[in-house]
């Protein structure tokens, strides 16, 4: 942008300083412009197996943040590739392979291919399941599996800590163990597909729910979140439920702003 001319009858001296100014406000302000990052597209899905409180609070929650903008998107939406217009994808509470099934086999292969192009990929708790590599209708995005085939281990608050690449990702408000609701969410361990690099811990379960004849210790020390990278995409999951816990809400968030702004 070219500087501003102005005829100012001053002295030589006072002239060549208001004009430096001038010029130096225009640059930094046209600069300062430039850098403005523009809002995080963000794709909700809220169809076939997406279901309680996950979607709704998700809405509220995001609907609060001016620098993200979320649309609600369907699974024909998906398998028409409406991904290619958005920076985040996120799968909520539910059904894994319900959603798996909302979203098709054509949908799964679009999400796949969306986080390798370097979209992101935020999975709660079902879309944690849905993100795994260990199941035949997961869209394997995350070199994860879960550690038993018995998962209905229960519903209620545990405790979780975050690790010190959680703190740099969400960081360090929530020092030490904190209160998260837990609902039947993975318990993760590595899985062994060498195309998918090994994924990170970015909190740990310190406690655990264990009903219905589900093991017992398994759960504790396991992550609680954990992020990957998949192509140029990144990938970030958690397995309990910040989203529906007071006082957590800035956990997502700082989760899809970290996903996010790879792309940008």
């Amino acid at each position: 942008m070219k500087p501003l001319t102005f005829v100012i009858a001053l002295a030589p001296a006072r002239r060549a300083w208001l004009s430096f100014t001038l010029g130096a406000a225009v640059i930094f302000s046209s600069a300062g412009a430039a850098e403005t990052p523009k809002p995080l597209r963000i794709a909700l899905y809220d169809d076939a197996g997406s279901t309680g409180k996950g979607v709704p609070k998700v809405k509220e929650h995001f609907g609060k943040v001016p620098s993200m903008k979320l649309t609600v998107v369907k699974g024909e939406d998906i398998r028409a590739g409406v991904l290619k217009d958005y920076d985040v994808v996120i799968f909520t509470g539910g059904s894994g392979s319900g959603q798996a099934k909302g979203i098709g086999e054509e949908g799964r292969k679009e999400v796949k291919e969306f986080v390798e192009r370097g979209g992101g990929y935020l999975g709660i708790c079902a879309g944690a399941y849905l993100a795994c590599e260990g199941f035949s209708w997961g869209v394997k995005v995350l070199d994860a599996k879960t550690a038993s085939s018995k998962w209905m281990r229960g519903r209620g608050d545990v405790q979780m800590e975050l690790t010190d690449e959680g703190k740099r990702i969400f960081g360090d408000r929530h020092a030490g163990q904190f209160t998260v609701l837990y609902a039947n969410g993975p318990v993760l361990k590595p899985s062994t597909n060498a195309s998918i690099p090994d994924f990170r811990p970015l909190a740990l379960f310190r406690t655990e729910k264990a009903e219905n004849n589900t093991p017992k210790g398994l759960m504790v020390n396991s992550p609680a979140a954990a992020a990957g990278e998949f192509g140029k995409g990144r990938v970030l999951v958690f397995s309990p439920h910040p989203e529906q816990t007071d006082g957590l809400e800035d956990l997502v968030i700082r989760a899809v702003e970290w996903i996010g702004r790879r792309r940008n």
